[in-house]
């Protein structure tokens, strides 16, 4: 299994979400392995699910809050680096912390190459483990807040007309009222009102932030009119 550190456990030291919005996967064949990391987490307050195989755990429904996923790579009918991959087709991100006795260089470098947080060989201490875990789950948290942001920015685009995304693209691409009037057959009383709407649905304060967000989204401008001023 692993190696008891004798000095007390640390908290999770910097991790500004709730224990209690956290979930800790461990993925191990070997039951006295889960119930030992499944004791030491939840002495921690964190909430830990425990699976045998990789098809138990692709078979669980998961919450969408920050998680980690403790996987070792010896599992029966499939191993933690194709249960790894297989996460990475269906789509499905967490973050991973591989564990092993008979870990060695060539699988450590696909391991983490293939997105892997980090690596530990059995036995390891449980402060060890403990960092880690509180690395990975500031990391997903992190994954998870700037999914929802984007999701909100591609959301808050959609609800534009097609004449506000047309101005945007082209505020985005460097262009002044008059020049976007002049593309778009309109007047630039007009471009202006569907860039302050186009603002406002973006819930952009300032043009620079209007332009951030474009360029985040990968909003482009418009090819067609690139070419005539070239």
């Amino acid at each position: 299994m692993f190696a008891r550190s004798h000095s007390p456990h640390r908290t999770l030291a910097g991790r500004t979400e709730s224990v209690h919005e956290s979930i800790v996967y461990i993925v191990d064949d070997d039951e006295p392995t889960r119930r030992s990391l499944s004791a030491l987490f939840r002495s921690v307050g964190l909430r830990a699910e425990t699976f045998g195989s990789a098809s138990e755990f692709l078979s669980f429904s998961k919450p969408e809050i920050p998680s980690c996923l403790i996987l070792d790579v010896r599992l029966p009918h499939e191993s933690g680096l194709e249960l790894q991959q297989q996460l990475v087709k269906r789509g499905l991100s967490t973050s991973i912390i591989f564990i092993s006795g008979h870990g060695d260089i060539p699988m450590t470098v696909q391991a983490m190459k293939a997105g892997a947080l980090d690596f530990l060989a059995k036995p390891f201490r449980d402060q060890d483990i403990l960092d880690a875990v509180a690395s990975a789950l500031r990391h997903d948290a992190e994954r998870l807040s700037n999914e929802r942001s984007m999701a909100d920015l591609r959301y808050r685009y959609d609800s534009m007309n097609a004449k506000e995304r047309a101005v945007m693209g082209y505020v985005v691409a460097g262009l002044m009222n008059k020049q976007i009037a002049a593309e778009m057959n309109l007047s630039e009383i007009t471009i202006k009102t569907h860039r302050a709407h186009a603002m406002k649905k973006m819930a952009s304060r300032t043009l620079a932030e209007f332009v951030r967000i474009g360029e985040i989204l990968g909003i482009e401008p418009d090819r067609q009119f690139l070419s005539k001023r070239d």
